[in-house]
């Protein structure tokens, strides 16, 4: 299956075309699209045309791995800034 469009329920935009980019950075895939088929439909159909008769479903998770590792590299980084950073603080009260 080397072309292939999968539904995506309860997403937008926001995962949409951050999907897509990760899927466009594989060298085997020819093309990727998403579209959004109403603004009232909450999901996203995304396309993905590969080369070589190569999987559509491989390259998804792989990109949707790559996706998880590098949101977990952002918080990471995020999260040490936080703790090194001279931020101003605000406390909530018990």
């Amino acid at each position: 299956m080397s072309c292939a469009t999968f539904q995506i329920h309860d997403e937008s935009h926001t995962i949409g075309n951050t999907l897509r980019w990760m899927i466009m950075k594989n060298p085997m895939v020819e093309f990727c699209g998403y579209s959004v088929p109403h603004p009232s439909e909450n999901h996203i159909n995304l396309r993905i045309q590969m080369y070589d008769g190569l999987s559509a479903i491989q390259a998804l998770l792989s990109a949707l791995g790559n996706l998880d590792s590098l949101c977990e590299v952002v918080d990471d980084k995020y999260k040490e800034s936080l703790k090194h950073g001279s931020y101003e603080r605000w406390e909530e009260k018990s």
